[in-house]
């Protein structure tokens, strides 16, 4: 490898790539395509950045597996940054796989690194753990120990475990410290400050005041009967019923679970559950049927009491009931919460994230943009989405993951 090769990789291992593009912007050969390529995807052209790593994977030869596979490695970064999240993991990993046999144990790493972040983000939080479970951040350089780090602190994020998260977030930042790439330490300050933000909203005896993730956490491993309506679950310290596909039920048992420790009046109840603005007898009726449902399945936890004026949550066990709400009261919080990462979205990103199809998400986008909560840029398959004004409170409880205890 020439000396110009040389500095150049050197200068993207530290985070410059104008000082590296200096040194190969003219060289069509191989490495220096690859690292053209690189250099364009740290400077945020990652479409110039696909295409130059393409070329440069062509012209490795086909006894240059490891530097192909290398290639390969960039762009699954560049699509995971792009949030082009249909690429396929497959590739990925036999290009791990291969860097791996060839003793290339650091790039083998960083393309491990990238599928675990990649199931972080669709909510795999299982698996994430047992893939990042297979790697030793002791044996890598500084910017790959961030990277590790970077992931525990989101799947403890996910987990609701505040202090797991802000104890790696404070390894991450003693590793960039030590690899000295700017872009990686302002990574790690973002997710420090979506600590601070506030995570939910308590309501408890007619009071309603913010949360931050420890808070969360505390709330969540106390004594009383939490109806959390981020996760759509009934829960106390024994015993937790999911009402996910529940919706009506749902609905019902928050609306108990904001009144207690009064009654909730069944024309708040119907409007509610319902959404009629003037209850009738019918209403009255599918009312009282679907009480007598919400008594089955909350059967063990809480009973359901009628009152002259309507009806009120009695807990089984349980000396309080909170309500634990979304930081903000939005139909869409989820697709805000993909958004809100820093990163443009596709559409077709969005639903596999969240698990939905590409036309609901759609149709939320659209809702979003009207009423200027989203911005788009390009159009047809290029079209990509953001948030419009900083959102002000963590997205932690927005995004599909599962609770402990779930």
């Amino acid at each position: 490898m020439d000396s110009l090769i040389t500095a150049a990789a050197r200068a993207l291992a530290a985070g410059d790539p104008l000082g590296a593009l200096n040194r190969v912007a003219l060289r069509d050969d191989a490495p220096a395509l690859a690292l053209r390529g690189v250099a364009m995807a740290q400077l945020g052209d990652f479409t110039r950045a696909k295409a130059l790593l393409r070329r440069a994977a062509r012209a490795f030869g086909p006894k240059e597996a490891v530097a192909r596979a290398r290639c390969i490695v960039a762009e699954g970064e560049i699509a995971l940054v792009s949030r082009d999240l249909s690429w396929p993991a497959k590739t990925l990993d036999a290009a791990r796989a291969t860097l791996e046999q060839h003793g290339d144990r650091a790039n083998a790493a960083h393309a491990r690194y990238l599928e675990v972040r990649r199931l972080l983000l669709i909510g795999r939080l299982d698996e994430a753990e047992r893939k990042l479970a297979e790697l030793d951040p002791a044996l890598f350089a500084p910017a790959l120990k961030a990277a590790h780090e970077l992931v525990v602190a989101g799947i403890a994020m996910r987990r609701l475990r505040a202090k797991t998260a802000r104890a790696a977030l404070v390894r991450a930042g003693l590793a960039a410290r030590e690899a000295r790439i700017p872009a990686l330490t302002a990574e790690i300050e973002s997710a420090a400050r979506v600590l601070n933000m506030p995570a939910a909203r308590l309501i408890a005896r007619g009071r309603e005041r913010p949360l931050r993730l420890e808070d969360v956490e505390a709330l969540q491993a106390s004594k009383a009967l939490i109806v959390d309506a981020c996760r759509h679950v009934v829960r106390d310290a024994r015993t937790v019923v999911s009402l996910a596909r529940r919706p009506v039920l749902f609905a019902l048992v928050r609306t108990l679970g904001e009144a207690w420790p009064a009654d909730a009046p069944r024309s708040r109840l119907v409007a509610r559950a319902f959404r009629a603005k003037l209850a009738d007898e019918s209403h009255r009726a599918r009312l009282r049927v679907e009480i007598g449902r919400l008594r089955r399945a909350l059967r063990g936890l809480a009973g359901v009491s009628s009152t002259k004026d309507g009806f009120a949550l009695v807990p089984c066990h349980a000396r309080e009931v909170a309500v634990l709400a979304r930081p903000v009261d939005e139909p869409h919080a989820a697709v805000l919460a993909f958004l809100a990462d820093g990163e443009l979205w596709s559409s077709s990103a969005l639903a596999l994230a969240l698990g939905a199809s590409q036309r609901t998400v759609q149709r939320a986008l659209d809702s979003l943009a009207r009423a200027g909560k989203a911005l788009s840029f390009g159009r047809g398959r290029g079209r990509r989405w953001r948030p419009a004004p900083e959102l002000g409170f963590t997205t932690t409880l927005l995004l599909p993951a599962t609770l402990p205890g779930d």
